[in-house]
């Protein structure tokens, strides 16, 4: 239809005024029950229960795990495309907290030889963008004995063979139809590296649920793996999926991004420069002068101060109907919100880069997440691979 065309979201390219409703008809997803946001752990975090992540695929076995005690894992990964800001950490910290909940397995993998395929960048700036962005990943806190991070080109001896394995089961004609015409050869053949992630924490561990929270343009990977998955040539289960709404960018519509224009905050940005870039930039959702607004009030659902603090950084549903109905009668100002969420926000910074100046040297940090040998070789074995075979070292 026309109107599909007036917005685009893929895996590399997130456009226009999403209608999210329209994205579930195209992707061929469910909305997230009240039922199944109910079956989350108490308390439900905010992303769930507010429906930021709205959208869902075969939820139902990970919570199903969760209830039981059994086991269960999240998969949620990071691009080094350049400096994180809070749009890509919000996966991440939500991870965290179904860890410190459930006692969930996580699984970060870290794609740096897909940002080669897609940037005009060298290996070595990637590289240098990797050890900021992980360094970064480690200040989140994840528990080391519950946690892999896999980087795909350092542990390529377990991630290579297995998107072999994987890419023999995805044509051509699949990549095609959705991703579209792929730009080289290796974004051609990186869906069987995706298909890996997700898989990974079952050819580790065992058959067991594994649940990936990440933005709705990331799901075209989801469903290949699911499509790999559903070949049953492996002993996996298709993956689940929760699917995201974009955490709205400073300027209004779309996905906060540090590739475009927008200006994003950034996990390195101090107090000052935080509210800098919130007085200056967020887009309010007021009136042009403050005796309009006294008398006609703000709208909280475009404003993007308000939308920061509902979707990630005020837990407390009371303030944020408070503040909400506040805005609307006008007697909490534009700039007064702006404050406030800038205040919010610095604070989280303040704690996230604290966390992070107090980590060693990166190398010795990211030691205690890698997989072992042992782990490397059952992953490998589980795909078809002998013991005897070449990738042992």
């Amino acid at each position: 239809m026309p109107e599909e065309d007036d917005f685009t979201v893929t895996p590399y390219a997130v456009e226009g005024d999403i209608d999210y409703d329209r994205l579930l008809d195209r992707f061929g997803a469910d909305a997230l029950t009240e039922e199944q946001i109910a079956a989350f752990p108490d308390p439900v975090h905010p992303l769930v229960e507010r429906s930021v992540f709205y959208a869902e695929r075969d939820v139902e076995p990970f919570l199903d795990a969760v209830s039981e005690g059994s086991t269960h894992s999240i998969v949620t990964g990071r691009g080094p495309s350049g400096p994180l800001h809070i749009g890509h950490v919000v996966p991440l910290y939500f991870a965290k907290h179904l860890q410190d909940q459930t006692g969930a397995l996580v699984y970060i993998p870290f794609s740096d030889d897909e940002k080669s395929f897609l940037k005009d960048v060298s290996i070595e700036t990637i590289s240098d963008r990797s050890r900021e962005n992980l360094l970064d990943l480690l200040a989140i806190g994840f528990d080391p004995d519950r946690t892999r991070i896999v980087v795909d080109t350092a542990d390529a001896d377990v991630i290579y063979p297995l998107a072999v394995a994987f890419a023999r089961e995805i044509t051509q004609s699949t990549v095609d139809a959705t991703y579209g015409d792929p730009e080289n050869v290796g974004l051609s053949f990186y869906p069987a590296v995706q298909a890996t992630h997700l898989l990974l924490p079952q050819l580790v561990r065992g058959r067991h649920p594994t649940l990936v929270p990440i933005g709705i343009d990331q799901d075209p990977h989801v469903r290949v793996c699911r499509d790999v998955a559903a070949k049953q040539r492996y002993d996996v289960d298709k993956p689940g999926a929760l699917l995201s709404k974009f955490l709205p960018s400073l300027g209004g519509p779309g996905k906060m991004s540090s590739s475009d224009e927008a200006p994003s905050i950034l996990l390195s940005d101090d107090r000052e420069t935080v509210f800098e870039k919130i007085r200056t930039h967020a887009y309010s959702g007021g009136q042009s002068s403050v005796e309009a607004h006294r008398k006609q009030g703000g709208d909280p659902a475009v404003d993007v101060s308000y939308q920061l603090l509902y979707y990630f950084f005020e837990g407390n549903n009371e303030r944020m109907e408070q503040l909400a109905s506040e805005y609307r009668n006008g007697s909490l100002l534009s700039g007064e919100l702006k404050d406030i969420a800038a205040e919010k926000i610095a604070d989280f910074l303040d704690e996230h880069q604290q966390r992070r100046q107090q980590l060693g040297p990166l190398e010795d940090e990211l030691q205690q997440y890698r997989l072992t040998q042992l782990e490397r070789e059952t992953a490998r074995n589980r795909a078809g691979y002998p013991d005897n075979s070449l990738t042992q070292q």
